[in-house]
């Protein structure tokens, strides 16, 4: 920084503090400030001057692109256009341009624009400020103040400023009188104007000393290169300036006043008060024994509650004292005048006019939460009324508490789990709850059940209930209706009133409100919604940015006493947040598969777990395969030449997307597409038609070999379109009739076709083999009978992908699967096949990993391995998924059978005990908390009831020998492949693809030249969880289990690969040893050597020091390196640890451990 800068910033009561962020903004403002009077022409140049860094400093720090000459002009709008500035920022900075332009050019020279142009400068350098730093004070602009009195509108505007900076320091304590602080917030505004005037000259004498070092940084700030600004960086930059100015507390008395008003409060000055003016009267400034409160609120005549108001950055959990102590200093004189004397002034706010937090004295354990606004006074009422009829249980989340026991009949286990463990979340006032539970395996059935228990035993008034799309609330909505309660088996909707959210209003007698975050936000905007059948531009509609909510009358926050979110994933609580922030409401989110995203919004707070494996374990789901097709257009795309052999225009044709006309036009140059636009830009029949003849003679013969019929098929395509050449192709591949496939899309009605009812006929009619879809069958929908989901279309979202999965999981009874499926030789589905024609199971965002994962194992095999103990835990999923598959397959006679082999225990017993055994959660506890041995014991003791049992396992072989083989099947021409996944080729591939990209990286550079800083465990354990995360690589151990499969590296028999192997492998891919071989094996080859060449050297170790030796030798092997604090813990500690290893070695002592782990690791 150039001398003297520092005391520039120290002395500009504006500009001083963005030194930090650019010491040429502090020159150029506090040049402008202190010129504004006596050369107003000049301030007005160095104003431009001013935001020309500050574009600049802005541009930089966002990494924007600027397009053409990045001139002033050209920056502003790349700001703007980009979301880094709001309107009134660009605005701002176009009229310093366009003023600092006249003045550059035609010498304008007016005072008044002068200090309008300074201010402008000074709000939007604290907007870099706040946008860089986050900082939400109150940072007031100080007028320049004139050297002799002025008149007329400039008099006007620096008495304006005056008066915002007198408010800006105005602090209300509730200590004085609001006359009190006025006065002293005055006092404080004239002694900083009395400063400035008194500084001015000091700062003018300071600038001229600087202008040639102005020139210097101006120079070295045109030739400085920006930074590479990440996402991330970017993001929060522009979140943080396009936040609002933070309230001054004048003006946050004013945002409180109104938010009062708008919820239905009388507001009135402690002088005027009349508690009778309304149900709700707020009254300012209302005494009490020891101060002030800024608010008494009364109800009905009623003393009820308080506000404390803070200016905005106040800690409002740190006041929260002053509110409740209120209750504690309620003079006398009001004892008759409150509603309950045991807890005095019960409902109890602290606002800032931006955040405000809410805690009601009568719950059991009292505890503040933050809400939208206050709630409206006939809430208020409520609540009291209720608390007068049940003081035992004043309140929802005290009546919560004493709901009686849950009636289990009815539900399966996961649904048991889910409720009492969100009761249990509810019980403890934690504001959100997720329920993670398999696609397919009862999640609306236990929200409604939910849902119902707290209506009726704990007095909630309304449950909302989100769905994904407005067609599933038709589904959601008949569960409801339908959902048989265990009291007095009546249906739920003859009890309660269910609606389905239209028109944008709520009925009041309504107890269940369904509709889709769109709607809600829609209704909550006060715009009126469209009627309950499905509106895709409604449905799908994604806003560019967050949407904001804002209070609504008819929708105040108290509006739900519960929130449900079925298939809740991002853009719920992305930009669709601030509508679920909106009520005052526990959230509680179902999901099959919950992101990290996810559960950072619901706190961690998993109320229950049930997996797609536990679902398959149960028999709620089955289980599924993998069939992937691959094609050179579908891979690569093509090109169509502009001429043919012969040289003439090539003629194609076109397609109205909209209209579907065809025209036909000559291709004036080659026209070349990516396998991305098929389906959606480009249509390419031959494509699909291999795709389709793949599927009918190489899957359906491989898969389904004794059908005559093809299976209930949903195929997904990439748009209505796509869709519509997809039935077609469909129709012509299999030689059938429309009857045989429909396109099921949100669309189908605008040609006459119900989507409703064309989806139900799918699923009862024995004709309709095939439906096409986009999205409308995507989330939510059954269709059990269904046995094959075709993927012909990408999916960029893990969660999406799970849901369009899980379209096949689910079970059907034998009874109904028939009815629909005429071929005698398929009597029941114990599986689904997933097809994939475009890759979307090779995305590592989708997780297409079945609980089968060794397929090319018979069962034979399994049992074999079981029977001997050397079974891993991905033969142990295995042979879960086979046994699982048996189980739907079995007959009762078969299943009393096994039960009595089995010493009373089922089979479907054993396969959960397998599964879980095998949770990928579970294990990596155990393997913390007791390492490789204690997984290993957890394995043998989930396959215990199979190892000992000879008879079970040969009844089993006996009622099905199944033969599972890998698939590799290639075509002559165009088809690359069809085949079910090699999962240890791929692996290998997969890893050796990973060393092939990751070259340069410093762990692989330390390995093959043994160059740098010595290898860390950490960099292995960091690296071994990037490999798990590759696709069909789960752990370092699968990955050496697939090498050891391909005959590239040695068993390693009952044991399981460590972290540390991963060296082994990776020096092996980097050509560094010809051999893949245990890293135990090798440390321990390295220790022997090391020992001879000591011994060589005359050098023995006493039995103490070879104790101490020998366990750092196992360190190494599964840590890679030995620390000194590693020598204080197991199994060290046994002999005095690190000071006992000192005592042994003496002098040597540090040197030891360094020479074994240069030696060792070498």
């Amino acid at each position: 920084m150039v001398n003297g800068v520092g005391g520039l910033a120290g002395g500009s009561p504006n500009f001083g503090f963005l030194l930090a962020h650019e010491p040429l903004l502090v020159v150029y403002g506090a040049g402008a400030e202190t010129s504004v009077f006596t050369d107003p022409n000049g301030a007005l140049v160095k104003c431009r001057q001013f935001i020309e860094v500050l574009t600049t400093v802005m541009v930089r720090r966002t990494g924007i692109a600027v397009a053409g000459d990045n001139r002033l002009g050209t920056r502003i709008h790349a700001l703007s256009d980009n979301g880094v500035i709001l309107k009134n920022g660009a605005d701002a900075f176009h009229e310093i341009r366009r003023i600092g332009n006249r003045a550059v050019h035609e010498h304008y020279a007016d005072t008044r624009a002068a200090l309008d142009s300074v201010n402008k400068c000074f709000q939007l350098g604290l907007l870099l400020h706040r946008a860089i730093t986050g900082d939400r004070q109150v940072i007031t602009f100080v007028p320049p103040q004139p050297p002799v009195d002025v008149t007329g509108r400039l008099r006007e505007d620096l008495e304006r400023y005056k008066r915002e900076l007198t408010e800006a320091r105005l602090i209300l304590d509730g200590k004085r009188s609001r006359a009190e602080a006025v006065s002293e917030a005055r006092a404080e505004a004239e002694a900083e104007l009395s400063r400035v005037l008194h500084e001015r000259d000091r700062l003018t004498a300071q600038l001229e000393a600087l202008q040639g070092a102005a020139q210097q940084l101006r120079s070295e700030f045109d030739e400085r290169t920006p930074d590479k600004v990440s996402i991330s960086r970017r993001r929060l930059f522009i979140e943080q300036a396009r936040a609002p100015e933070p309230l001054t507390e004048a003006q946050a008395r004013r945002e409180i006043d109104r938010m009062l008003r708008e919820a239905g409060w009388v507001v009135q000055d402690s002088a005027q008060l009349n508690p009778l003016a309304g149900t709700g009267v707020a009254v300012r400034e209302f005494a009490f024994a020891h101060g002030r409160s800024d608010y008494a609120l009364y109800v009905d005549g009623m003393l009820v509650g308080v506000i404390e108001a803070k200016r905005e950055g106040t800690s409002l959990t740190g006041v929260e004292w002053q509110s409740a102590g209120y209750a504690a200093a309620l003079p006398k004189a009001y004892a008759m005048a409150t509603w309950r004397r045991d807890i005095p002034l019960p409902f109890r706010y602290e606002s800032t006019g931006v955040e405000t937090r809410f805690t009601n004295g009568l719950d059991p354990d009292p505890r503040s939460r933050g809400v939208f606004s206050f709630h409206r006074p006939e809430t208020v009422a409520a609540w009291m009324a209720e608390a007068d009829e049940r003081p035992d249980a004043p309140t929802l989340r005290a009546r919560v508490r004493q709901m009686p026991a849950l009636v289990e009949t009815g539900l399966r286990p996961a649904q048991i789990d889910a409720v009492k463990g969100v009761e249990s979340s509810l019980c403890r006032d934690l504001p959100r709850a997720l329920v993670q539970m398999a696609t397919g395996a009862g999640k609306t059935f236990a929200a409604v059940t939910q849902t119902y228990r707290l209506i009726k035993h704990a007095g909630a008034k309304r449950v909302l209930f989100l769905v994904d799309r407005n067609n599933l609330g038709d589904q959601a909505a008949a569960e409801f209706r339908n959902y048989i309660t265990p009291d007095d088996g009546r249906k739920l909707s003859e009890l309660y009133n269910i609606q389905r959210l239209a028109g944008g209003t709520v009925l009041e007698s309504t107890n269940v409100v369904i509709t889709t975050i769109q709607r809600l936000s829609l209704a909550l905007r006060g715009e009126q919604l469209p009627a309950d059948d499905d509106d895709q531009g409604v449905d799908d509609y994604v806003p560019d940015r967050p949407v904001d909510a804002q209070y609504n009358r008819q929708l105040p926050p108290e509006t739900f006493d519960l929130i449900v979110v079925d298939e809740c994933h991002r853009s719920i609580y992305g930009k669709w947040r601030a509508v679920l922030d909106y009520f005052d409401a526990p959230i509680l989110g179902l999901t099959a598969t919950p992101t990290a995203q996810t559960l950072g919004f619901f706190d961690q707070n998993l109320a229950s777990e049930y997996t797609y494996e536990q679902a398959v374990a149960d028999g709620v789901n089955v289980d599924y395969d993998v069939y992937r097709i691959r094609t050179k257009i579908s891979e690569s795309g093509s090109r169509i030449p502009a001429l043919d052999e012969e040289g003439t225009r090539t003629v194609v044709p076109f397609r109205d997307r909209r209209t579907r006309m065809q025209r036909y036009e000559e291709l004036q140059e080659d026209f070349t597409y990516s396998g991305e636009q098929i389906g959606r830009s480009v249509l390419a029949k031959d494509q699909i038609r291999l795709v389709l003849k793949t599927f009918r003679d190489k899957v359906l013969p491989e898969q389904y070999g004794k059908r005559t019929v093809v299976p209930k098929t949903l195929i997904f395509a990439k748009s209505d379109e796509h869709a519509d050449d997809i039935v077609q192709i469909v129709r012509e591949v299999f030689g059938k009739g429309n009857d045989f496939a429909a396109k099921i899309t949100y669309k189908s009605k605008d040609v006459g076709d119900d989507p409703k009812k064309l989806l139900q006929l799918f699923r009862t009619s024995a004709a309709l083999r095939i439906a096409v879809t986009v999205d409308m069958i995507a989330t939510g929908t059954d269709v059990r009978p269904l046995e094959i989901v075709f993927f012909m279309r990408g999916v960029q979202s893990a969660v999406y992908f799970e849901q369009m999965k899980g379209r096949g999981a689910r079970t059907v009874d034998e009874t109904e699967f028939r009815q629909v499926n005429p071929d005698r030789t398929a009597r029941r589905k114990d599986r689904f096949l997933l097809v994939d024609a475009v890759g979307v199971t090779d995305s590592p965002l989708c997780d297409a990993r079945p609980l089968e994962r060794t397929p090319s194992l018979s069962l034979k095999q399994l049992l074999a391995k079981a029977a001997n103990l050397s079974i891993d835990e991905h033969e142990i999923a295995s042979l879960a998924s086979r046994l699982a598959r048996l189980d739907l397959d079995m007959t009762d006679a078969d299943r009393d059978e096994i039960a009595r082999v089995a010493e009373g225990a089922t089979l479907r017993d054993i396969v959960r005990r397998l599964v879980d055994a095998v949770d990928t959660d579970e294990l990596i506890a155990v393997q913390d908390a007791g390492g490789d041995r204690a997984v290993q014991r957890r394995l043998r003791e989930a396959v215990a009831p199979l190892t000992a049992n000879p008879d079970l396992r040969r009844r089993i072989l006996d009622i099905r020998r199944d033969r599972d083989t890998v698939i590799d099947v290639h075509s002559a021409d165009e088809l690359i492949s069809a085949e079910g996944v090699d999962v240890a080729k791929e692996a290998v591939q997969s890893f050796r693809q990973f060393v092939k990209e990751h070259q340069d990286e410093v762990i692989v550079q330390q390995l093959r030249h043994g160059s740098g800083p010595r290898l860390t465990y950490a960099q292995l354990q960091d690296l071994a969880d990037r490999v798990k995360r590759l696709p069909n690589v789960y752990n370092v151990d699968f990955l050496w289990r697939s090498y050891e499969e391909l005959g590239e590296a040695p068993s390693l028999g009952e044991g399981e690969a460590a972290v540390t192997d991963l060296v082994s492998l990776l020096r092996r891919e980097l050509g560094v040893d010809r051999e893949v071989r245990p890293f135990r094996s090798i440390i321990e080859e390295r220790y022997a050597a090391w020992r001879a060449s000591q011994e060589r050297a005359g050098v023995t170790f006493t039995p103490e020091q070879r104790w101490y030796l020998d366990r750092i030798v196992g360190v190494i092997a599964t840590s890679v390196e030995i620390t000194v604090e590693d020598l204080h813990g197991m199994p060290f500690d046994q002999r005095g640890g690190a000071y006992g290893f000192a005592d042994a070695f003496g002098d040597r002592a540090a040197s030891i451990l360094e020479e074994l782990n240069k030696e060792l690791t070498a």
